[in-house]
C-alpha cells in the first residue's frame, strides 16, 4: 500500500515539473514573440519617420518648382500683354 501511494506522489511530482516546465517554456516563447513585435513595430516607426522626412522634402522641391513655373507663366503673359 505505502509503495502504490509512494508511486501516486512520484507520478504527481512529475506531471507538476512537466506542467511547470511547459508554462516555462510557454513564456520565454511569449516573450520572445513580444520582443520581436516589438522590434518589429519600432523598425516600422522608423521607416515611416523616414518616409514622412522624404515626402515633406519631395513636397517642398515640388511646391519650389511650382513657384518658378507660375512666375515664368506670369512673365510670359506680361510680355504678351505688351504686343
Amino acid at each position: 500500500m505505502v509503495e502504490v501511494l509512494a508511486g501516486v506522489v512520484g507520478a504527481l511530482i512529475g506531471i507538476a515539473g512537466m506542467s511547470a516546465g511547459s508554462m516555462i517554456r510557454r513564456a520565454g516563447q511569449s516573450r520572445d514573440a513580444i520582443t520581436k513585435l516589438s522590434l518589429g513595430i519600432e523598425h516600422i516607426g522608423s521607416e515611416l519617420s523616414h518616409l514622412r522626412q522624404d515626402m515633406k522634402e519631395d513636397r517642398h522641391e515640388v511646391f519650389g518648382r511650382l513657384g518658378e513655373a507660375e512666375q515664368r507663366l506670369s512673365a510670359l503673359e506680361a510680355q504678351k500683354g505688351k504686343r
